[in-house]
Parts: C-alpha cells; sequence; structure tokens
C-alpha cells in the first residue's frame, strides 16, 4: 500500500496539518493528494511520534464516532 507519487517535504508537511485538523475528512485529503485513509494513516505514523500518532488516531476515531451519533440524531428529529 504505497503512496503512488512520491510527496515532497511541502506536501508531506501539508497532509500532516490536514490530517491533524479536525476540520478536513479523508475525502478531502484524497480528493487534494490522491491518498486513501490508510495511505495518510502510514504517513503520519511515519512523520510523528508513536504517542503523536496513538494519540491522533485516538481522536480520530472518536470523532468519527460523534460524527455518526450526531447524524442518526439528524435523521431522527
Amino acid at each position: 500500500m504505497a503512496i503512488s507519487e512520491p510527496l515532497d517535504e511541502a506536501g508531506i508537511s501539508e497532509v500532516i496539518a490536514m490530517a491533524l485538523s479536525d476540520h478536513v475528512s479523508f475525502d478531502h485529503i484524497r480528493s487534494l493528494f490522491g491518498l486513501s485513509p490508510d495511505q495518510v494513516k502510514q504517513l503520519m505514523r511515519a512523520n510523528l511520534r508513536p504517542g503523536s500518532y496513538r494519540a491522533w488516531r485516538k481522536r480520530v476515531r472518536d470523532f468519527s464516532d460523534r460524527r455518526a451519533h450526531y447524524k442518526s440524531a439528524k435523521t431522527l428529529a
């Protein structure tokens, strides 16, 4: 699952900044850089300290769980 086109340092930094933001989805990163969610996770794991990567993954998982809850609540209302 290698990244199709190697990113330069600026591209890697931009993907990391976008991934760390709570306002940017994996779909948006895919549309700009062509990276799948698994490729973004791989890039983050390679470029963040292990503790920072684990904290990011936990936040992403928690955020997606909450988003699913809010989406289901909106459809019921």
